[in-house]
């Protein structure tokens, strides 16, 4: 996690790195955190399925079942044929 910190700081708008420390705080269970950069991903990466999945798996954990409908819609709209979202 210290090397992802590291790397948002060098480079905040860097995708990867932010997905990358998204997962890192999601297997740490702090999923305001993962919420938070995959915001940022979003916004860097708009129209992003996977980011967009990705989103919807924590605003469940969170217990938020309003914004996963969103994004899993969103989802939809850019990939129909993605089984995982049908």
């Amino acid at each position: 996690m210290k090397d992802f910190d590291k790397a948002n700081v060098l480079e905040p708008n860097n995708a990867f790195t932010l997905r990358c420390h998204a997962d890192v705080n999601k297997m740490l269970e702090d999923y305001q955190g993962a919420l938070k950069d995959l915001h940022k991903v979003n916004v860097l990466e708009t129209n992003n399925a996977f980011i967009l999945q990705s989103r919807e798996n924590v605003k469940k954990m969170l217990k938020d079942y309003q914004g996963p409908l969103e994004d899993l819609n969103k989802v939809n709209a850019l990939e129909p044929n993605n089984a995982l979202t049908l």
